[in-house]
């Protein structure tokens, strides 16, 4: 559900408050990673991320739990919704990678509010799910490009 008030300065503050987190370096280096080496084709690959160590690993937690924290600022009503989400995709962009992988990585986690609140506050923008699909039809194509992008440099 949308909000139903408008969106206000302190809204506003607070995104950009966000997007400057966004630029520490080693949250800036997660997001990279998630953005052009992480691409699941099953549950099996997101799990050996989320369970496994290392930088993949360290990489991972670093860009759900941070977007996480951000949609708990929407979620509790803090954050104006659609401001949030027309502010920047990314949040969008993270799920539309693992979404479909929650429910079971909720069961193997035993953690029934795994990412709960970034689930919450993409339900509260009435546009978002459409914009998710269009993401997951884009996502082999952007993936091919990357990776040909990368065989073309080496």
């Amino acid at each position: 559900m949308a909000a139903l008030i408008p969106p206000t300065y302190e809204d506003a503050a607070l995104v950009l408050r966000l997007y400057e987190m966004r630029r520490e370096e080693r949250l800036r280096a997660a997001r990279e990673w998630f953005r052009a080496s992480f691409f699941p084709q099953s549950f099996e690959d997101v799990k050996a991320v989320a369970f496994g160590a290392g930088d993949e690993n360290t990489h991972y937690r670093m860009v759900t739990t941070y977007w996480e924290m951000a949609a708990s600022f929407v979620a509790q009503g803090i954050l104006h919704p659609e401001l949030f989400f027309d502010s920047g995709g990314e949040t969008l962009f993270v799920w539309a990678k693992i979404g479909e992988y929650v429910p079971q990585l909720r069961q193997e986690y035993q953690s029934p509010r795994l990412l709960a609140n970034l689930e919450k506050a993409i339900g509260m923008v009435p546009w978002a799910p459409e914009r998710i699909k269009v993401l997951r039809q884009r996502m082999p194509a952007y993936r091919d490009r990357i990776l040909n992008a990368e065989r073309a440099r080496a």
